[in-house]
């Protein structure tokens, strides 16, 4: 959270919402702070990180699993940047190739991108915001650009990684800020429950076969079973 709003400078915080059942409740909350646009973090169980975004108040608004999450303090890269500079957006080819990705992309450029003019953002440019398409899920990379001396032969600028790291998993994408119509699903999404399920669901075959086995031995011996044999007490 600390390391997305440093990201943002231009960004408005709020207190922990707690009617996760009444995410409509959110754009009067973006209202009453005058932002057009919406970041809301969801976390589930301790385990799984959701993120909405949104544009407030008449949508659409777009719901991701966030995954492989790594925080700047925990990668510690050699990368820096001015706090508070404008970012270049850099976005993969394959984001033109599908409608929904296209929308994806106009909706993180309005959400990341750095309004022009605002007072709490630098007039300066020295880092890139980097969106990559894998897997059908949206890799997101931070990168310090690092300008060559141009009277040097054969300069070359080059990228050097700041920080954060993470992994968007695309879920669904509605008409409204936080509800309405579904415009797209993400068919082959499984949801993190579903997924742990399946790993537990080898060691629970064997947990189930063995217990199988303890019964089966168990109705043998009492099948089998002759008695006492009384010369067993005469030693």
């Amino acid at each position: 959270m600390a390391d997305l709003r440093d990201l943002l400078p231009h960004s408005k915080k709020d207190v922990k919402f707690d009617a996760k059942a009444k995410l409509f409740l959110v754009n009067e909350v973006a209202e009453m702070k005058n932002c057009n646009n919406c970041i809301f973090l969801e976390a589930r169980k301790g385990k799984d990180l959701y993120m909405w975004i949104s544009r407030v108040p008449d949508g659409p608004s777009a719901k991701f699993l966030v995954e492989n999450l790594h925080t700047m303090s925990e990668l510690k890269l050699t990368g820096n940047c001015l706090k508070g500079s404008r970012p270049i957006l850099f976005f993969d080819k394959q984001f033109d190739e599908s409608p929904a990705f296209r929308l994806l992309k106009e909706m993180l450029t309005q959400i990341l991108g750095s309004p022009k003019g605002h007072p709490k953002v630098k007039p300066f440019v020295d880092h890139q915001f980097s969106f990559f398409l894998a897997d059908n899920r949206i890799w997101f990379r931070n990168y310090q650009l690092i300008k060559s001396d141009e009277k040097a032969a054969g300069h070359v600028d080059t990228l050097v990684e700041i920080g954060p790291r993470f992994c968007l998993n695309p879920i669904r994408i509605l008409s409204g800020s936080f509800g309405g119509k579904t415009l797209w699903q993400n068919s082959a999404f499984v949801t993190p429950s579903r997924a742990r399920a399946a790993l537990k669901r080898p060691k629970q075959e064997t947990v189930r076969s063995r217990r199988k086995q303890m019964k089966k031995r168990k109705k043998h011996t009492e099948r089998n079973f002759v008695g006492e044999d009384d010369l067993d007490q005469v030693f």
